[in-house]
């Protein structure tokens, strides 16, 4: 069992999955930063000096000030500020995602057109020839030039 685990660590697609979910863990950092710091500030701003993560229902049936006081007197809560801070968070990361991808899939379009086409298809045996043959080497069909 040690010696395949050995092989498993060994892989190469393991150490890129490691790398991934410490980036991964990196970059969502970031994004949490950018909703809570950025983000959630300004919108708050924007319809009347709200903060979202202050959003919360005691569950008790009492009143408090603030999460803060709700939880330091141990009073059960829903806090759906932080559950909508957390989709924003969760939409941010899924559309910075798609821009990765989306430019990487251009990059790629372009790299394939770049290649040098060197071979066409034989329209009578539909076999792969070169772009300057004359007769098809696998039917000996004369080819219109």
């Amino acid at each position: 069992m040690i010696k395949e685990f050995k092989e498993f660590i060994k892989r190469g697609n393991v150490l890129d999955m490691a790398i991934g979910l410490i980036m991964g863990s990196a970059f969502s950092a970031i994004v949490h930063s950018l909703v809570n710091d950025v983000f959630m500030p300004a919108i708050g701003k924007l319809i009347g000096g709200l903060n979202f993560s202050e959003f919360f229902i005691a569950l008790d049936g009492k009143d408090y000030v603030s999460l803060t006081a709700a939880t330091e007197a141990g009073a059960p809560v829903i806090k759906y500020g932080v559950f909508v801070n957390a989709i924003i968070n969760f939409l941010l990361i899924a559309f910075i995602i798609f821009l990765f991808v989306r430019s990487v899939n251009k990059i790629r379009k372009k790299e394939v057109k770049e290649a040098e086409i060197t071979t066409k298809e034989c329209p009578f045996c539909k076999s792969e020839i070169a772009l300057e043959a004359s007769r098809c080497p696998h039917c000996t069909s004369e080819l219109a030039k």
